[in-house]
């Protein structure tokens, strides 16, 4: 005799307070479709549909697709980005820390206080010019 078995269909829900968030990090610009895919755990079909119906910016006739080559490409872009930055960053520190060296020598052996020095009084000036 066979049991009657049903499958049983595992479908999550999801709030629309939760869908408007997901299609609004699309719309700004902090994540792609895939990056929110792997990050919700939801399919990018999914998504789509989401923007679909909840974008500000869906106009009929129009159609949002996003290629992964050019999410991939974005992402390599702004690493390089981050790294030309951190290198520039880099050397501007070397070079602070250079110039600091140099002021410490200029004090230590030929007695030259680069630094501003809050205990010299004020110049006088020039005194007063006559207008003709």
């Amino acid at each position: 005799m066979k049991a009657n078995v049903r499958s049983i269909r595992k479908q999550r829900q999801y709030s629309e307070e939760f869908k408007k968030r997901i299609v609004g990090d699309f719309e700004s610009g902090k994540y792609s479709v895939c990056q929110l895919e792997k990050l919700h755990g939801v399919r990018n079909g999914t998504i789509y549909s989401w923007i679909h119906k909840f974008s500000t910016f869906n106009e009929q006739g129009f159609r949002i697709v996003e290629m992964k080559d050019s999410s991939n490409k974005k992402m390599k872009e702004l690493e390089a980005r981050v790294k030309e930055l951190e290198s520039t960053v880099g050397r501007k520190q070397i070079m602070i820390d250079y110039l600091e060296k140099m002021m410490e020598i200029a004090k230590d052996e030929l007695d030259i206080d680069i630094k501003k020095n809050f205990g010299t009084p004020q110049s006088t000036g020039s005194g007063k010019t006559n207008k003709k």
